[in-house]
Protein backbone atom coordinates (compact mmCIF):
# COMPACT_ATOMS: atom_id res chain seq x y z
CA UNK A 1 0.00 0.00 0.00
CA UNK A 2 1.57 3.34 -0.78
CA UNK A 3 1.52 6.27 1.71
CA UNK A 4 -0.55 8.98 1.39
CA UNK A 5 1.46 12.26 1.53
CA UNK A 6 1.09 14.45 3.80
CA UNK A 7 -0.43 18.10 3.33
CA UNK A 8 1.58 20.55 5.99
CA UNK A 9 -0.11 23.86 5.63
CA UNK A 10 1.12 27.16 7.43
CA UNK A 11 0.55 30.80 7.32
CA UNK A 12 3.31 32.72 5.98
CA UNK A 13 2.00 36.24 6.76
CA UNK A 14 1.44 35.23 10.27
CA UNK A 15 4.65 32.90 11.38
CA UNK A 16 7.75 34.70 11.80
CA UNK A 17 9.27 31.98 13.31
CA UNK A 18 12.53 31.91 10.84
CA UNK A 19 12.94 35.73 11.43
CA UNK A 20 12.85 35.35 15.09
CA UNK A 21 15.44 32.40 14.92
CA UNK A 22 18.81 32.41 12.97
CA UNK A 23 19.48 28.99 13.50
CA UNK A 24 15.89 27.97 12.42
CA UNK A 25 16.15 28.43 8.54
CA UNK A 26 19.23 26.32 8.69
CA UNK A 27 17.59 23.24 10.30
CA UNK A 28 14.82 23.48 8.13
CA UNK A 29 17.03 23.62 4.87
CA UNK A 30 18.52 20.28 5.99
CA UNK A 31 15.37 18.67 6.67
CA UNK A 32 14.13 19.51 3.32
CA UNK A 33 16.80 18.38 1.67
CA UNK A 34 16.40 14.69 3.23
CA UNK A 35 12.85 15.19 2.13
CA UNK A 36 11.88 12.67 -1.68
CA UNK A 37 12.31 14.53 -4.52
CA UNK A 38 9.15 15.16 -6.36
CA UNK A 39 6.84 12.86 -9.30
CA UNK A 40 8.23 13.77 -12.44
CA UNK A 41 4.93 12.65 -13.47
CA UNK A 42 2.43 15.12 -14.56
CA UNK A 43 -0.93 15.00 -12.18
CA UNK A 44 -3.39 13.34 -14.81
CA UNK A 45 -5.55 16.95 -14.54
CA UNK A 46 -2.67 18.34 -16.29
CA UNK A 47 -3.61 18.53 -19.86
CA UNK A 48 -1.04 16.81 -22.54
CA UNK A 49 1.28 18.90 -24.62
CA UNK A 50 -0.69 21.21 -27.35
CA UNK A 51 1.10 19.71 -30.88
CA UNK A 52 2.10 23.11 -32.94
CA UNK A 53 1.32 22.68 -36.82
CA UNK A 54 -0.20 18.92 -37.15
CA UNK A 55 -1.96 19.49 -39.94
CA UNK A 56 0.88 21.75 -41.61
CA UNK A 57 3.84 19.76 -42.38
CA UNK A 58 5.54 22.81 -43.88
CA UNK A 59 4.76 25.15 -40.99
CA UNK A 60 6.10 22.24 -38.51
CA UNK A 61 9.32 22.05 -40.24
CA UNK A 62 10.24 25.25 -40.31
CA UNK A 63 9.14 25.18 -36.21
CA UNK A 64 11.75 22.23 -36.23
CA UNK A 65 14.43 23.62 -37.96
CA UNK A 66 14.12 26.88 -35.39
CA UNK A 67 13.84 24.53 -32.34
CA UNK A 68 17.34 23.29 -33.76
CA UNK A 69 18.96 26.31 -34.54
CA UNK A 70 20.05 25.37 -37.96
CA UNK A 71 20.57 27.97 -40.71
CA UNK A 72 17.63 29.47 -43.05
CA UNK A 73 18.53 27.39 -46.48
CA UNK A 74 20.09 29.88 -48.76
CA UNK A 75 17.62 30.67 -51.37
CA UNK A 76 17.77 29.00 -55.18
CA UNK A 77 18.53 32.11 -57.64
CA UNK A 78 18.36 29.56 -60.38
CA UNK A 79 14.76 30.28 -60.74
CA UNK A 80 15.39 34.10 -61.61
CA UNK A 81 17.74 33.26 -64.19
CA UNK A 82 17.55 32.35 -67.87
CA UNK A 83 20.47 30.02 -68.47
CA UNK A 84 20.80 29.17 -72.32
CA UNK A 85 22.07 25.60 -72.99
CA UNK A 86 25.46 24.35 -71.77
CA UNK A 87 26.22 22.62 -75.04
CA UNK A 88 27.17 24.83 -77.93
CA UNK A 89 25.12 25.17 -80.61
CA UNK A 90 22.87 22.68 -77.78
CA UNK A 91 20.02 20.09 -78.60
CA UNK A 92 16.36 20.43 -78.85
CA UNK A 93 15.74 19.30 -75.32
CA UNK A 94 18.33 22.02 -73.75
CA UNK A 95 16.64 24.68 -75.90
CA UNK A 96 13.24 23.21 -74.99
CA UNK A 97 13.86 23.17 -71.29
CA UNK A 98 15.40 26.95 -71.62
CA UNK A 99 12.33 27.88 -73.29
CA UNK A 100 10.11 26.80 -70.46
CA UNK A 101 12.27 28.39 -68.07
CA UNK A 102 11.91 31.73 -69.79
CA UNK A 103 7.86 30.91 -70.05
CA UNK A 104 8.02 30.12 -66.00
CA UNK A 105 10.05 33.67 -65.49
CA UNK A 106 7.42 35.55 -67.50
CA UNK A 107 4.73 34.45 -66.02
CA UNK A 108 6.24 34.78 -62.46
CA UNK A 109 7.50 38.85 -63.36
CA UNK A 110 3.27 38.72 -64.56
CA UNK A 111 2.08 37.37 -61.43
CA UNK A 112 4.37 39.58 -59.31
CA UNK A 113 3.07 43.17 -61.74
CA UNK A 114 -0.82 41.63 -60.84
CA UNK A 115 0.50 41.71 -56.78
CA UNK A 116 1.62 44.95 -56.93
CA UNK A 117 -1.01 46.34 -58.61
CA UNK A 118 -3.46 44.98 -55.96
CA UNK A 119 -1.36 45.90 -53.10
CA UNK A 120 -1.03 49.57 -54.24
CA UNK A 121 -4.69 49.85 -54.43
CA UNK A 122 -5.87 47.79 -51.76
CA UNK A 123 -2.89 47.11 -49.34
CA UNK A 124 -3.24 50.54 -47.66
CA UNK A 125 -6.74 49.34 -46.43
CA UNK A 126 -5.69 46.29 -45.82
CA UNK A 127 -2.83 47.31 -43.98
CA UNK A 128 -5.05 49.52 -41.36
CA UNK A 129 -7.59 47.08 -41.27
CA UNK A 130 -5.08 44.63 -40.04
CA UNK A 131 -3.40 46.97 -37.22
CA UNK A 132 -6.51 48.18 -35.96
CA UNK A 133 -7.41 44.32 -35.44
CA UNK A 134 -3.68 44.09 -33.41
CA UNK A 135 -4.58 47.08 -31.39
CA UNK A 136 -7.93 45.52 -30.21
CA UNK A 137 -6.43 42.15 -29.83
CA UNK A 138 -3.55 43.84 -27.91
CA UNK A 139 -6.01 46.40 -25.85
CA UNK A 140 -8.19 42.91 -24.89
CA UNK A 141 -4.58 41.39 -23.92
CA UNK A 142 -3.85 44.00 -21.63
CA UNK A 143 -7.00 44.02 -20.05
CA UNK A 144 -7.36 40.64 -19.25
CA UNK A 145 -3.86 40.63 -18.34
CA UNK A 146 -4.81 44.13 -15.58
CA UNK A 147 -7.70 41.97 -14.44
CA UNK A 148 -5.60 39.13 -14.11
CA UNK A 149 -3.11 40.91 -11.94
CA UNK A 150 -6.08 42.75 -10.08
CA UNK A 151 -7.50 38.96 -8.98
CA UNK A 152 -3.85 38.06 -8.41
CA UNK A 153 -3.64 40.83 -5.82
CA UNK A 154 -7.28 40.57 -4.18
CA UNK A 155 -6.67 37.02 -3.80
CA UNK A 156 -3.33 37.79 -1.77
CA UNK A 157 -4.89 40.09 -0.06
CA UNK A 158 -7.61 38.08 1.21
CA UNK A 159 -5.54 35.35 1.96
CA UNK A 160 -3.46 37.35 4.03
CA UNK A 161 -6.56 38.97 6.13
CA UNK A 162 -7.45 35.71 6.68
CA UNK A 163 -4.03 34.63 7.65
CA UNK A 164 -3.92 37.45 9.87
CA UNK A 165 -7.24 37.09 11.42
CA UNK A 166 -6.12 33.07 12.18
CA UNK A 167 -2.86 34.57 13.50
CA UNK A 168 -5.08 36.48 16.00
CA UNK A 169 -6.83 33.89 17.24
CA UNK A 170 -4.25 31.69 17.32
CA UNK A 171 -2.09 34.47 19.49
CA UNK A 172 -5.09 34.44 21.97
CA UNK A 173 -5.53 30.98 22.61
CA UNK A 174 -2.04 30.99 22.83
CA UNK A 175 -2.33 33.45 25.74
CA UNK A 176 -5.17 32.05 26.93
CA UNK A 177 -3.17 28.21 27.60
CA UNK A 178 0.16 30.32 28.75
CA UNK A 179 -2.26 31.62 31.67
CA UNK A 180 -4.05 28.84 32.04
CA UNK A 181 -0.60 26.79 32.79
CA UNK A 182 0.16 28.69 35.04
CA UNK A 183 -3.23 29.54 36.95
CA UNK A 184 -2.55 24.98 37.07
CA UNK A 185 1.57 25.32 38.05
CA UNK A 186 0.07 27.87 40.71
CA UNK A 187 -2.28 25.72 41.81
CA UNK A 188 0.00 22.67 42.18
CA UNK A 189 2.43 24.46 43.91
CA UNK A 190 -0.18 26.15 46.92
CA UNK A 191 -1.39 22.02 46.49
CA UNK A 192 2.44 21.16 47.87
CA UNK A 193 2.69 24.19 50.45
CA UNK A 194 -0.24 23.19 51.66
CA UNK A 195 0.46 19.48 51.82
CA UNK A 196 4.05 21.13 53.44
CA UNK A 197 1.72 22.84 55.99
CA UNK A 198 -0.60 19.54 56.60
CA UNK A 199 2.51 17.43 57.13
CA UNK A 200 4.12 19.75 59.56
CA UNK A 201 0.88 20.45 61.87
CA UNK A 202 0.33 16.35 61.85
CA UNK A 203 3.96 16.54 63.06
CA UNK A 204 3.40 18.94 65.88
CA UNK A 205 -0.15 17.55 66.82
CA UNK A 206 2.07 14.32 67.26
CA UNK A 207 4.32 15.93 69.47
CA UNK A 208 1.83 17.83 71.43
CA UNK A 209 0.10 14.27 72.22
CA UNK A 210 3.44 12.89 73.27
CA UNK A 211 4.15 14.89 76.09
Amino acid sequence: MAETPEIFDSLPYYDDDLQKHPGLKRKVDQELARQPKPPTILHPRVPPPYELFAKNPLLRAELERVESHQPFPSLDSLRYQLPGPTSSPGTDEEWQAALQNARAQLEHQRIRQTNLTLLQNYGPNAWRIHNYLLEATAKQTEKALEDLKHLTVEVNRERKNYQDRLGKQLTSLETQWTELISSVLQIEMANVALDAEIEELNRREVELAEL
